[in-house]
């Protein structure tokens, strides 16, 4: 890369039009979105079941089931984010978060790292501290994963990453 130019910027948002020169190809301008570092948290009990939330989604006018995650804020750890906003969306306190993945979701446009990180077991501590994000919180079936995946009703790359990885890992027997 020779060098980048802020095009627009907010909190939420920045683009920049970037200077590159790939290997083996000729230098030309990109625009690159910057969103923030999201942190993903798949929670699994001892009934096979997952932590989920039933939201509302504008940008595509549908509801659907999503896994917790969020923001990881400057400075912060990511595991840490993801233990974080799972209780804050859920009420339920995941017990040790491990890192599965990192990711980017649409590699070659948008800058977005997303971490996936999987907890075996969680405390109910309450109940959720962020409405807007809360939506319906349910403990799904693994075994209903593939049905709402083949219905459409499961939204984000992150949900899809985190589960298909549930479903991957499982014995044999249980699939």
């Amino acid at each position: 890369m020779h060098g980048s130019r802020r095009i627009y910027e907010n909190r939420w948002v920045n683009l920049d039009l970037v200077d590159v020169e790939p290997p083996g190809v000729a230098r030309f301008e990109h625009h690159v979105v910057r969103l923030h570092h999201v942190a993903i948290t798949a929670v699994v009990d001892d009934q096979e079941r997952v932590l989920m939330l039933w939201r509302y989604r504008f940008v595509p006018d549908q509801w659907g089931w999503e896994l917790p995650g969020g923001i990881v804020d400057a400075g912060e750890d990511a595991a840490v984010t993801a233990a974080r906003e799972t209780e804050e969306e859920t009420g339920w306190r995941p017990a040790k978060v491990e890192h599965v993945v990192t990711y980017q979701p649409m590699i070659g446009m948008v800058d977005s790292p997303h971490e996936i990180f999987v907890s075996h077991g969680a405390t109910k501590v309450g109940e959720p501290t962020d409405a807007e994000e809360a939506g319906h919180v349910a403990w799904i079936p693994l075994n209903e994963i593939p049905r709402l995946m083949s219905e459409g009703k499961l939204m984000g790359s992150g949900t899809l990453v985190a589960l298909l990885h549930l479903l991957s890992s499982r014995p044999t027997a249980a699939r």
